[in-house]
């Protein structure tokens, strides 16, 4: 099995999260794996991971700008063999040094005691023989940092899992750059979001088979929102705009 890490797009100059260890379990009610390096840890040589049926997929912590992987691109987090089977559960479990950058400024990310544990993730992950099961974890950095006041922040990680073989995909391309946009996929109350790159690229990953309506909504109030209505996804389709999506002029000068 392979893990890989993506975000969902956020107003923020960086989202620094440190990564302690990402497990794995076929049994959605395990319990709680030990943490990796904890005195009364009665794992193996693994510091732990595999106690409970646990399996480790992150060899080594490590610290991660979500806002490096936006927009389709991923960070591969780990992967490990398994046994043929079906896996139900996946752990993600931080470390203590996460920040956000505001302005130029840091930040500290208090995060909650459920950090021990891990955040519990339930998939339903068919791992075959001899084959590799690529599963994504959908870090949305906008939903996860909450501001408490007097300039503190704290860390509630809203995470989705995303199994990229069998989820459809929305692409195109959005102009001019300058309206710094951020792009969102809508379906009832479920929204999937992403910035363009540097050159107004963008692709929504992991949508279910269903039909969306696409929000370009730019960030630059001199340029107006859009939106495209009655993209149907069917059968893990890769939809691409044919024509570049031109935001008009809102009236408003800067």
């Amino acid at each position: 099995m392979k893990i890989s890490l993506t975000d969902a797009p956020a107003a923020y100059d960086e989202v620094n999260i440190e990564i302690r260890q990402v497990l794995v379990n076929q049994d959605e009610d395990a319990e709680d794996p030990d943490s990796n390096g904890e005195e009364n840890d009665e794992g193996e040589e693994d510091g732990g991971a595999e106690d409970n049926g646990w399996y480790s997929i992150l060899d080594d912590s490590m610290t991660v700008n979500l806002l490096d992987y936006q927009n389709g691109n991923t960070l591969e987090l780990g992967e490990t063999e398994l046994e043929a089977g079906q896996y139900n559960q996946i752990r993600l479990i931080l470390g203590d040094n996460n920040n956000v950058v505001i302005d130029g400024e840091t930040y500290n990310l208090s995060t909650p005691s459920a950090q021990q544990s891990g955040f519990k993730l339930l998939v339903n992950a068919t791992v075959e023989e001899d084959q590799v099961y690529e599963l994504v974890i959908d870090f949305d950095a906008s939903q996860s940092i909450v501001e408490t006041g007097n300039g503190n922040y704290i860390l509630k990680p809203v995470l989705r899992t995303v199994d990229l073989e069998e989820q459809a995909s929305i692409s195109g391309t959005v102009l001019p750059v300058e309206a710094e946009p951020f792009v969102y996929a809508i379906v009832g109350q479920d929204t999937v979001g992403t910035q363009p790159d540097e050159e107004g690229n963008f692709k929504l990953v992991g949508l279910e088979d269903a039909t969306y309506n696409v929000s370009f909504n730019p960030t630059n109030d001199a340029y107006a929102d859009s939106l495209v209505e009655g993209i149907e996804l069917e059968d893990g389709e890769e939809f691409e705009f044919e024509e570049t999506i031109e935001l008009e002029s809102s009236g408003v000068l800067n």
